[in-house]
């Protein structure tokens, strides 16, 4: 593809949807930095969305060794995950791509739609040992865009001690009558039941998406009774005191604060909350989020995909790809995904991760049991649908609209 006809195709659509994707994400702030326009045959550029990580730190040596290891230096900039969709979209109007963009997930379908990135056929780029529902979140029609850092998702933390004086048996916690049997127990015992977020942005429908998925319902139907049915539990919680009326402004982090009080039984939350877990001194446990019948639920995936944006000259792509490589290999997998508290996209890796540390069993199963937000090439209907999902939740759960009202409502919005 050439570069007038990419400029074409990045429109007014592509930037809205960038804008919702991308709303919730991330943390710090990133630096300015340039595409391939200012990097010799001898540098490749490279934008990623880990900020925090400086000049020295074992992320950067890792981009180091890898251009090394194709013969090449690397230009590196960090940006805030917001930041970096944004200025992807302006590179490649201007021709200025980065030749390797570490992206969030739910962004990569935009982009590709976009025609800003290169597919997996173009680039060569090996996904062969990835797991499927994975590098779901990075394929459109029938094409795949990059190839997973690694994943993380949601499950239930849980507070022994508060459990065993409520005299519930988490073993007993497989379905969503059971889970609601336990509140209720929980309650009794004069102790505080579940917390999660259900704040009006992405991280609401992100948390909502585990209960929504689990009863069955699917995102191009949000008014069905399936998914009312989801709605409706979260709404009972609120109403008989199993959940606290906080969920409606609660981020991520702040639910964990709570949980971490120790007074809660149960808290929704993701891998990256693992080293927090640790620290937090609460004897825990972590299951996963039951199906509305038994069975696990599917949470959605978050991480990062290594794509390899469009380029005028095609010949940079053989060491890119030599790049993307080195960075996705096994060992590297490994070791990167140990740092960012993520579980690796292969189960060779996987395997590794759970022998070296047991703690990340149910984090695994987790993970393979996952679902791209943007995968069933929903693409960039998703943010859409997901900005009318969090509104529709906010809007039963805040007691204006009963949860069949206000998910028709988000239904023909979507339409």
């Amino acid at each position: 593809m050439n570069n007038s006809s990419r400029r074409r195709r990045l429109t007014a659509a592509a930037l809205t949807a960038l804008a919702v994707a991308t709303s919730a994400t991330a943390c710090g702030s990133g630096s300015g930095g340039t595409g391939t326009k200012a990097a010799d045959n001898g540098t490749y550029t490279v934008w990623d969305p880990y900020p925090q990580f400086a000049k020295g730190s074992a992320w950067v040596k890792l981009l180091d060794a890898c251009g090394t290891e194709a013969g090449v230096k690397i230009k590196r900039t960090g940006f805030d995950t917001s930041d970096l969709a944004s200025k992807t979209l302006l590179a490649a109007q201007q021709g200025n791509s980065p030749d390797v963009l570490i992206v969030d997930n739910p962004v990569v379908s935009t982009l590709a739609e976009a025609g800003v990135l290169t597919t997996t056929g173009d680039n060569k780029l090996d996904t062969s040992k990835v797991d499927p529902n994975l590098l779901a979140a990075g394929q459109s029609g029938g094409k795949t865009y990059g190839t997973p850092i690694g994943a993380n998702t949601l499950a239930l933390y849980y507070n022994k001690k508060v459990l065993k004086e409520a005299g519930v048996d988490v073993t007993s916690v497989k379905d969503w009558t059971a889970l609601t049997a336990a509140l209720a127990k929980v309650k009794k015992a004069g102790k505080k039941g579940i917390t999660f977020s259900a704040i009006g942005t992405e991280e609401g429908s992100f948390q909502f998406l585990p209960w929504f998925w689990g009863s069955g319902a699917k995102l191009t139907e949000l008014d069905s009774a399936k998914s009312v049915s989801a709605l409706s539990l979260w709404g009972d919680w609120l109403k008989k005191g199993y959940a606290p009326n906080s969920v409606l402004n609660n981020t991520q982090t702040t639910s964990w604060q709570e949980f971490a009080t120790g007074d809660y039984a149960f808290g929704e939350n993701g891998t990256w909350q693992l080293a927090n877990a640790r620290k937090a001194g609460i004897d825990y446990g972590v299951i996963l989020v039951p199906g509305v019948g038994g069975g696990q639920a599917a949470a959605p995936t978050g991480g990062e995909f290594v794509t390899v944006p469009v380029q005028d000259s095609t010949d940079r792509y053989t060491t890119t790809q030599k790049i993307a490589t080195c960075l996705t290999s096994t060992q590297n997998l490994y070791d990167t995904d140990t740092t960012l508290s993520y579980v690796a996209p292969t189960t060779e890796v996987q395997d590794k991760q759970v022998a070296a540390d047991p703690g990340l069993k149910p984090w695994v199963a987790a993970v393979k049991a996952a679902k791209g937000r943007t995968s069933d090439d929903l693409g960039t209907k998703y943010p859409k649908i997901s900005e009318q999902l969090w509104k529709a939740v906010q809007s039963a759960l805040s007691g204006s609209k009963s949860p069949k009202d206000a998910l028709t409502a988000a239904q023909s919005v979507v339409k």
